[in-house]
C-alpha cells in the first residue's frame, strides 16, 4: 500500500506540461476559512504553489492561505506559552523532589514545544525542502480528473469517501487511501469506470521488512523500515486513482484513493506485496473518461505498463 508519495504541486508547470486547466473555485472553497471550521490538511508546497498569483481568483486563495496561517500561528504560540510554563513547573519539581510524574512532564512539555517550533518555523519558511510536498493519507493533493472533456486539476483528500458511506467509515476503515485492484469491481463499483483521477508524483514511499535488506543494523535487528522510491531516471508517475464526491452533515468533500495492484520488480525485491499503478500518458484521456459499459478496456490501462526501474533509499 502507498502510505505516502511525494507529489508535483506546482500547478503553472502542471497545467502546461498537461494540458490541463486549474479549478480555482475548488481550490477556494477548500482554503475557505469558515467559524468552527478546522484547517485543511495540505502540503505546504501546495499552499506555496500559489505565490505570485497574478489573477485575482488567485490572489484571493493567497489571503486564504494566511489568514490560516495567522491563526494557526496564534494556536501554536499560545500553545508554547502553555508548554513553557508546564515545562517550568515540572523542573521545579524535579530540584525539589524527583518524581516520575515530574519527568513525564518535563518529557512531554519538552515533545510539544519541539513540534510547535518546528511548526512555527515550517509557517515562516520561505525556503522549499523536499519534504514540502509530501502527503500522507488525510491530507490533500491536486488531482487531474476530466470534466467535459477537460483535463482539470482539482484538489482533494487521500482517503476516498465514497458517497453511501458514513463518515464515520474514514475511522473504521483507514486504509481507503488505497483501492485494490481486485476490489474495484466491489466495494469501489461506485467510482470505478465512472470517476478516474490521475495523481502526479516523483517517488513513493512503504513500509517494508527491515531483515533482508543492505542496511546498516540497528539493536533490535528487526521491524520495518520506510523506504522511498524513485523511478529511475527521474520522471513524474501518473498514478492511477478513484474519486468521489461526498455530501453530508460535515459538507462536501472530495476524495481520492490510489488503485493498487502487484508490485514492480524493484519493489516487490525488498520485501513488498503490494504497489501503486503508473499509467501511460497516452492513455490518460481514455483513463480520465472512462466508458463505465466497458470495463475491460480501462483494465487493459492498468496492465499496459512502461517497464519503469526504480531505485530507493530509507526515507528521510
Amino acid at each position: 500500500m502507498c502510505y505516502s508519495a511525494q507529489i508535483r504541486a506546482d500547478y503553472a508547470k502542471l497545467v502546461r506540461q498537461y494540458g490541463a486547466t486549474m479549478s480555482l473555485d475548488e481550490f477556494a472553497q477548500l482554503y475557505m476559512a469558515d467559524p468552527g471550521k478546522k484547517r485543511p490538511k495540505t502540503p505546504k508546497a501546495m499552499d506555496d504553489g500559489f505565490q505570485g498569483a497574478r489573477t485575482g481568483s488567485g490572489q484571493a486563495i493567497v489571503a486564504m492561505i494566511q489568514q490560516w496561517h495567522a491563526l494557526e500561528q496564534a494556536e501554536l504560540e499560545a500553545e508554547l506559552c502553555q508548554q513553557q510554563q508546564r515545562r517550568a513547573r515540572a523542573q521545579a519539581t524535579l530540584a525539589q523532589r524527583p518524581t516520575q510524574k515530574a519527568r513525564n512532564e518535563l518529557r512531554i512539555a519538552g515533545n510539544r514545544i519541539e513540534r510547535a517550533n518546528a511548526r512555527l518555523d515550517d509557517l515562516q519558511r520561505s525556503q522549499s525542502l523536499p519534504r514540502d510536498s509530501r502527503i500522507f493519507p488525510g491530507t490533500y493533493a491536486p488531482v487531474l480528473i476530466s470534466r467535459q472533456g477537460q483535463r482539470t486539476l482539482v484538489p482533494m483528500r487521500y482517503q476516498c469517501r465514497l458517497p453511501d458511506k458514513a463518515a464515520r467509515n474514514d475511522v473504521l476503515y483507514p486504509g481507503t487511501y488505497n483501492a485494490r485492484r481486485d476490489s474495484l469491481e466491489g466495494y469501489w463499483s461506485g467510482a470505478f469506470g465512472h470517476r478516474h483521477g490521475v495523481m502526479v508524483v516523483r517517488s513513493f514511499f512503504e513500509h517494508v521488512p527491515r531483515a533482508g535488506l543492505p542496511l546498516p543494523p540497528i539493536p533490535d535487528g528487526g521491524g520495518d523500515v520506510v523506504l522511498e522510491f524513485h523511478p529511475e531516471p527521474q520522471r513524474d508517475l501518473l498514478i492511477a486513482c478513484l474519486w468521489a464526491e461526498w455530501e453530508g452533515p460535515g459538507g462536501r468533500l472530495l476524495s481520492f484513493a490510489a488503485i493498487t495492484d502487484a508490485p514492480p520488480p524493484d519493489v516487490a525485491a525488498t520485501g513488498h506485496d503490494r504497489g501503486i499503478v503508473p499509467i501511460r500518458e497516452a492513455h490518460l484521456d481514455a483513463w480520465l473518461n472512462p466508458d463505465p459499459t466497458d470495463l475491460a478496456a480501462q483494465y487493459r490501462i492498468l496492465d499496459d505498463r512502461e517497464d519503469i526501474g526504480y531505485v530507493w533509499s530509507p526515507a528521510a
